[in-house]
């Protein structure tokens, strides 16, 4: 009859996450819930910009 082994299993380091690209750190930073005021507004403003920049911005101009 063969002796029962016990085998211990020791718990090392936690594993870190591989450092993240340049693209990635962005994509992460500006879709988390802590940012999205920020972005919504520089979006926004961004649209106001290129809608005042453009010849449909004449159309809220009251007539002459």
């Amino acid at each position: 009859m063969p002796k029962a082994q016990r085998v211990v299993v020791q718990r090392g380091e936690p594993r870190r996450a591989a450092p993240q690209g340049y693209f990635s750190s962005a994509y992460h930073t500006l879709t988390s819930p802590e940012n999205s005021s920020v972005v919504r507004s520089i979006a926004i403003f961004g649209v106001a910009v290129a809608f005042f920049s453009s010849p449909w911005s004449e159309f809220i101009l009251p007539p002459l």
